[in-house]
């Protein structure tokens, strides 16, 4: 992969080649610390195909507020290596002022004060603003959805995920690929994606029985665009049964399926694409290794781990597109494909502050209409907190310290487990916290909040399963999200260890007592993904326990020790 100071240096050198990031004017604007609507869309068009990626929307209809993580572990090869960089480090990779703008767009430093600053940001019709100048400027982009889309709301949930089918068919997409969308049920996805007015894409979504690819999922899709022949190529989550319930789509297989792509890939080019584009929610550590072993694709816009990175990724001759999450951003890209090949490349990542950028009034009407039926369950004010409630990072975060004292709580407990889910707003200290906001971060369809007895042996074989998920030096074993969020419980993890030796010290904060492996313990958790899971949903849980504190006040987590950065 090239550093960033080669790419930066082989962009001044041979622009006609690699073209530019359009950060830099953005970096500038923003230690001014004074944006206009024309700043932030300011682009100056080059090549003849417009490309526009959004990703990882999570059902984020209305303005937020996202902090970004604080810690971002890169293991193996991609330690050190963005998106593995986070805070002042990331700041000083790409030049960016403390307290700018862009700042708070990209790390996390001073988020409540900078938060009350640059206010929220994302809400679909002030990303159709987005969109709607792009358009106006190349009419012909495509406008690319990397998924994770129906799934992460009040309303989306209640509707089975049409409130965002709506909202974003009136975006106007080109083309889409999956994840969460499939915690909807294999027959409600395909109720929808049978009425989608553009393509749904996924070459490595397989008929589960016979293995090989479904009528309902297309690999890919042509279009002509500027003169040139584009083909677009899905590439849905490749861990969908292991990270999600496999009982609620068990018609599909997925993987990440190289030879399949590479398959693709040389089909497309062989059919005459002069442009390879891969719609891809792999992961953007996984989209890194595929990009080394897949010839033939030009661009990569990754999704899943929502990462926000204002310059491209350079693998070969792949760039890689991380767009971030929750409406936060837009990313544009520009390309130069002459002679049958991509010349050139100019990127910019749109950060869309809600203050600044005017909503599209057809696209708030829509917005209003889904949540209308809903707006008094949706308003109702649960509780108040005086901590900044967030999600982002590795291994924790207050949201889900908060949902875990619910559990404790609520379903007397010893231990809570909480899924290391990177999905879910931001609370200000001082706000308020409605029904919405809850559901904001525990929305889903297999939500119930068990609770069971386990062992310290088998607490300790768990953590060790997901911390593999999160650790293994090979992207390709990188199967789940974070950390599982432990209340209750303390440890320590050694991520330089290999599976089986990574935990130590754990330890019954009640008691302070280390856990026994022989002995056992009350456990509640939820988001399990087996079918026949009891208990009361996990939004109920927590909406009972922030009642009965009023004001909710989160202790400092210092209960996991990490060493072997």
């Amino acid at each position: 992969m090239i550093s960033r100071r080669d790419f930066l240096q082989v962009s001044m050198a041979t622009s006609a080649l690699v073209g530019a990031s359009g950060f830099g004017n953005w970096a500038r604007l923003a230690a001014q610390q004074a944006l206009t609507q024309d700043q932030l869309l300011d682009f100056d068009t080059f090549g003849n195909v417009s490309l526009i990626h959004i990703t990882d929307i999570h059902a984020q209809l209305k303005p937020i507020y996202f902090r970004e993580p604080s810690i971002n572990l890169g293991i193996g090869d991609a330690k050190g290596q963005v998106p593995h960089v986070t805070g002042a480090d990331f700041r000083r990779l790409y030049g960016i002022e403390d307290g700018s703008p862009s700042a708070y767009a990209l790390t996390y430093s001073d988020f409540t004060s900078l938060a009350q600053t640059y206010g929220r940001v994302g809400g679909l019709d002030r990303v159709s603003t987005v969109i709607n100048s792009i358009r106006a400027d190349r009419p012909d982009a495509l406008l690319l959805d990397g998924g994770d889309t129906w799934h992460g709301s009040y309303t989306c949930l209640k509707t089975a995920g049409q409130d965002m089918v709506n909202v974003m068919n009136g975006l106007k997409p080109d083309a889409m690929t999956f994840h969460w969308e499939f915690t909807l049920g294999s027959d409600r996805v395909a109720e929808i994606v049978e009425g989608l007015p553009f393509a749904a894409l996924g070459q490595n979504i397989f008929d589960a029985e016979w293995d090989e690819p479904t009528e309902l999922f297309k690999p890919y899709k042509f279009f002509e665009r500027g003169g040139v022949k584009v083909a677009v190529i899905g590439q849905a989550f490749p861990y969908m049964p292991i990270a999600n319930p496999g009982w609620m789509f068990p018609e599909y297989s997925f993987g990440i399926r190289d030879q399949n792509m590479q398959k693709m890939v040389d089909e497309v080019r062989g059919m005459g694409a002069e442009l390879v584009v891969c719609l891809s929610h792999n992961g953007f550590d996984v989209d890194k290794k595929m990009a080394g072993r897949v010839s033939g694709i030009d661009v990569i816009l990754a999704g899943h781990t929502h990462d926000a990175l204002p310059e491209p990724v350079l693998v070969g001759t792949t760039h890689i597109i991380a767009s971030g999450s929750n409406g936060k951003f837009v990313s544009r890209i520009d390309l130069d494909v002459r002679d049958g090949r991509m010349m050139g490349i100019k990127h910019k990542l749109i950060p869309v502050f809600s203050d600044v950028i005017a909503p599209d009034p057809v696209i708030t009407k829509l917005i209003d209409d889904q949540r209308a039926p809903y707006k008094t369950e949706l308003s109702e004010v649960i509780g108040q907190t005086d901590t900044l409630l967030y999600r982002r990072g590795n291994f924790n975060g207050t949201w889900d310290d908060l949902i875990c004292d619910a559990l404790i709580s609520e379903r007397e407990a010893d231990i809570a487990l909480s899924p290391g889910v990177r999905w879910g707003p931001s609370i200000l200290p001082g706000q308020d916290i409605t029904r919405e906001d809850i559901f904001n971060v525990t929305s889903m369809t297999y939500g119930k909040a068990y609770r069971t007895e386990m062992t310290g042996e088998f607490i300790k074989i768990i953590l060790e399963d997901v911390g593999d998920n999160l650790l293994n030096p090979d992207p390709y074993y990188q199967q789940g999200g974070d950390m599982v969020r432990t209340g209750g419980l303390g440890y320590r993890i050694d991520v330089s260890k290999p599976q089986g030796e990574r935990i130590t010290d754990l330890t019954l904060l009640k008691t302070g007592e280390k856990l026994d492996p022989a002995k056992t313990y009350m456990v509640a958790g939820w988001a399990s993904v087996n079918e026949d899971t009891e208990g009361p949903q996990i939004w109920d849980v927590v909406e009972d326990h922030i009642r009965k504190q009023g004001t909710v006040t989160v202790a400092p987590n210092n209960s996991v020790e990490v060493i072997g950065t």
